[in-house]
């Protein structure tokens, strides 16, 4: 039996370099691109305005930015990192 959450909320397997920040910012970014489409289907509906939806999606943005400084992504490693 299909579950609806798996409906409503698809993800994806990961392929990239495995590493656990790595994992949590693709589900992060899944979940991004989920909210966006939803976001987008609420405006083209005329359920929300389009300025609403310009500000959900901004604020969502403005968190996945903020998981992806916080999960260090696409930071070099340090020195001291990398002569372990």
């Amino acid at each position: 039996m299909l579950d609806s959450s798996d409906f409503l909320y698809p993800r994806s397997r990961y392929h990239g370099q495995f590493t656990p920040e790595n994992l949590v910012f693709n589900a992060n970014l899944q979940e991004f691109a989920q909210r966006v489409t939803y976001i987008c289907n609420l405006e083209t509906g005329g359920k929300i305005s389009s300025e609403e939806a310009y500000r959900q999606i901004k604020d969502l943005y403005k968190r996945l930015k903020q998981s992806k400084k916080e999960l260090r992504i696409g930071e070099l490693p340090s020195d001291n990192e990398s002569s372990s």
